[in-house]
């Protein structure tokens, strides 16, 4: 999408001091910690069925399986990067909607389950929190990862938007079309305190999706620019109580206007730099996934 060139090259010009990379391709190794083995295969061999496409919403080609596995290397990468610096950002990713044997809803590679998997795996001691903020309920990471105790998901999304079967995470809230600022802002704060009471993270993986603001076409809620630093600031802050590293992806975004969801996602990125610069100066950088 024309969003992540122009997000990247805002972000090249207004944030010199961030240092951007080129995303690495994810193994196929990498992939099937999350997907099956058959799935991956017809992804990449083109052996996708017409319905298989259609449910991922685009035709089957050798640039979509490349970008997809970037997708997932470049949020293996924050993840190792956040861990080393206290935060890091994939300027794409977020692509919720994968399950294990299919993709759908734009989603080829559920990233995020994945990389919350492979810390697992890396880490006994590791807890992770995913942290979804998109506007559509993470029903691809919830039926991935539920099985695992190491690995929490927390969703906020619109109730009555995609998609129309939810899968049952560990908390859900489902809010209502129109849904402003303040009745978002309370409902997160609700949901983080009861994801708290019943799981101590280590590590968190954020959804910054910029489709819950009210320019988008899709989202059907109403926070402004305002309302989405705030909630930002929310899951950095809980990062910095934690002391625990943060990774960041764009997820969904939308709007009628590009360059309103390009800005959602640069406030994003600027709310991660400034948390980076507070894990500097307070040596939280240090701080290791468990």
């Amino acid at each position: 999408m024309a969003k992540y060139a122009r997000l990247r090259e805002r972000v090249q010009r207004e944030l010199p001091e961030v240092t951007l990379l080129e995303a690495p391709a994810a193994a196929d190794a990498q992939l099937l910690l999350a997907h099956d083995e058959g799935y991956v295969r017809r992804v990449v061999a083109g052996g996708l069925s017409p319905a298989e496409q259609r449910a991922i919403g685009f035709p089957w080609s050798a640039p979509m399986v490349e970008r997809s596995r970037r997708s997932v290397g470049a949020t293996l990468a924050a993840c190792a990067a956040a861990d080393r610096g206290g935060v890091a950002v994939n300027l794409a990713g977020g692509t919720h909607h994968a399950r294990r044997d299919r993709g759908q809803g734009y989603c080829v590679f559920n990233d995020v389950a994945i990389a919350a998997l492979r810390l697992a795996a890396e880490h006994p001691g590791a807890r992770v929190a995913i942290i979804d903020l998109d506007v559509h309920q993470g029903d691809g990471t919830a039926a991935i990862v539920g099985a695992s105790g190491q690995v929490f998901t927390l969703s906020l999304h619109g109730e009555r938007n995609f998609p129309a079967r939810k899968v049952d995470g560990h908390i859900d809230v489902g809010l209502p079309d129109g849904t402003g600022d303040q009745q978002y802002l309370d409902a997160l704060d609700e949901a983080l305190a009861r994801m708290l009471a019943r799981f101590a993270p280590t590590f968190l993986i954020y959804l910054a999706g910029a489709d819950p603001h009210e320019g988008d076409r899709l989202g059907r809620l109403a926070l402004t620019f305002d309302g989405l630093r705030a909630r930002d600031s929310r899951v950095f802050g809980l990062a910095a109580r934690l002391r625990a590293p943060v990774a960041v992806t764009m997820a969904g975004g939308y709007g009628h206007d590009i360059d309103t969801t390009v800005q959602v996602h640069l406030n994003t990125v600027h709310c991660a730099w400034a948390h980076w610069l507070h894990c500097r100066a307070t040596g939280a950088q240090e701080a290791r996934v468990g």
